[in-house]
């Protein structure tokens, strides 16, 4: 049976009741696990927090898996082994929530550059995503920028759907890369469309070593 990158309804149980003392995204290991954590504290905090969303940019830079991005709030981390086409691989995530949407850098370390792993890792995510929103995979290329200076090929994703118990409505915005023996996945869930410059402040400031 194919298990998605992004299984997320046991972590809805566990992580909703403790939204408004914990981070929703505790251990977290991939969007899928990212989209439920969303749906169930966004449910259950969503009072708590409609009124009151705040951005506390600060800038993470991420040497043991090469790369920078600007998150809203201090990130939590975790990692675990995820089976990809049979292949064991470790998968690390750094979220950070703020207001009613939850911020992730998913990264994934493969056993070697080898193309076709990398795609196989890179659809593996692509289709985890829209499935739990109930959408199709579907993408646009995108360019993807290094740090040192230009800029590599990489994937953008944005839909809506709904997904929790109670079907709630959530959208999500996406980026993913491949990059020698990792590949990334920057995305943003939320209860509702982010303003533009929470969401460009995100996506603009990733970028790899």
């Amino acid at each position: 049976m194919h298990r998605s990158a992004f299984s997320l309804s046991q972590l809805s149980r566990r992580f909703a009741p403790r939204f408004a003392s914990r981070s929703i995204a505790h251990t977290v290991l991939d969007l899928s696990r990212v989209v439920r954590v969303a749906v169930g504290a966004l449910i259950a905090g969503a009072v708590l927090i409609a009124c009151s969303p705040t951005y506390d940019w600060r800038t993470i830079m991420n040497n043991d898996n090469g790369y920078t991005v600007d998150l809203p709030a201090k990130p939590d981390t975790d990692e675990r082994t995820i089976d990809i086409g049979g292949t064991q691989m470790k998968m690390s995530m750094q979220t950070a929530e703020a207001g009613h949407a939850v911020f992730a850098i998913g990264t994934v370390m493969l056993p070697d550059d080898d193309p076709q792993m990398q795609q196989a890792a890179l659809d593996f995510l692509r289709t985890g995503l829209a499935r739990n929103l109930g959408a199709t995979p579907e993408s646009n290329a995108t360019q993807i920028p290094l740090a040192a200076g230009g800029q590599v090929p990489g994937l953008e994703m944005a839909f809506s759907g709904k997904a929790g118990p109670q079907q709630e409505a959530r959208t999500l915005h996406a980026r993913l890369v491949v990059h020698g023996r990792h590949v990334y996945q920057a995305a943003v869930i939320a209860d509702r469309e982010l303003p533009v410059e929470q969401l460009d402040q995100f996506f603009q400031s990733f970028k790899l070593y």
